[in-house]
């Protein structure tokens, strides 16, 4: 004779459900990753941005600054140029001595 009875102890439909609710509990764990992962790239071309702008406001404080030393008349302002120069020999400066 045979069993009639199924072998498990729940029936295939419930089977079902719950690898679907599994599904859907991974699917929104998928989505929440890739959400908050274009959160992070999102504010790290931002931060990236402001550091861009940094640079450049300190790029052209440091080019005016060139300028202006460059274009100093320095005999104006009471400079002289030296009347004599001398050069110093360099030694070899090397960590075995």
């Amino acid at each position: 004779m045979h069993n009639a009875h199924p072998i498990l102890p729940f029936s295939f439909l419930t089977l079902c459900y719950g690898i679907v609710g599994v599904l859907v509990v991974t699917y929104i764990g998928l989505i929440a990753v890739v959400m908050s992962s274009a959160v992070l790239t999102v504010e790290f071309s931002q931060s990236v941005k402001n550091d861009v702008a940094a640079v450049a406001v300190l790029e052209r404080q440091y080019l005016t600054i060139v300028a202006h030393i460059t274009n100093t008349n320095y005999t104006a302002l009471g400079y002289a140029k030296p009347l004599k120069k001398e050069f110093v020999r360099a030694e070899s400066v090397t960590a075995l001595r």
